[in-house]
């Protein structure tokens, strides 16, 4: 696995390392460690230095570097540009609808573009999922392309690193995968994915959280 895929894994060792992990995040990085040999390994590391820190004698600690005085701007100013660059970018695709409002929007919003080659309007589609567990969100945006269909995916309230693998369904019930993802810790989650089958061909578009599938139409009369 690259050391990209399992940066947001790590940024949870150190605390695994020094029994600070709280309880609830334990199960989905213990699962990861299972199938990754890296972060077994920096795992390993981090535990040696944990086991030496008591040896460590505060008294001969030199003074504590002190950081640049503008760094706190920095990385304040750095933060709100990208939550402003989110906030927009959920406004684009629709997701930033929460709540009753995003049920009910969802369910009625079908936005129409013009293709590339012979005229006619081709839809887009917002799907939302009905009859999930309480406290549980999750939208779909499905937009059709030469190569099939790119598919953007909102998720809330599912369990801490939960794998979500996402999959449309044909006009005969074929299913076919498009992608997963993992559920960051207590976020929404917005991904992208993409599926060769055409939108006009799809029926419904499902995701598989841990056990659990949900499922929800597309083309309501071709389902």
């Amino acid at each position: 696995m690259t050391a990209e895929r399992c940066r947001e894994w790590r940024e949870s060792l150190g605390a695994l390392a020094l029994s600070q992990l709280p309880d609830a995040e334990r199960p989905a990085l213990e699962a990861h460690l299972e199938g990754c040999p890296g972060c077994r390994a920096e795992l390993e590391s981090l535990q040696g230095v944990a086991r030496l820190m008591p040896l460590a004698d505060p008294d001969r600690f030199g003074d504590v570097p002190a950081p640049p005085a503008a760094l706190g701007e920095r990385i304040a100013t750095t933060i709100a540009a990208e939550r402003r660059s989110e906030r927009r970018r959920r406004r684009r695709f629709g997701f930033a609808l929460s709540g009753a409002t995003a049920a009910v929007a969802a369910a009625v919003l079908a936005i129409f573009i013009s293709p590339g080659g012979d005229g006619e309007s081709v839809p887009q589609r917002h799907v939302s999922f009905e009859s999930l567990p309480p406290k549980m969100e999750i939208g779909a945006l499905l937009e059709p392309h030469a190569f099939g269909t790119e598919i953007h995916v909102y998720v809330k309230g599912v369990r801490s690193g939960a794998l979500c693998r996402v999959f449309l369904r044909n006009l005969r019930g074929k299913s076919m995968p498009a992608g997963s993802f993992r559920y960051r810790w207590g976020e929404d989650s917005n991904a992208v994915l993409s599926s060769a089958l055409d939108l006009s061909r799809t029926a419904a578009i499902g995701i598989r959280v841990g056990s659990r599938t949900f499922e929800a139409p597309v083309n309501p009369r071709a389902a």
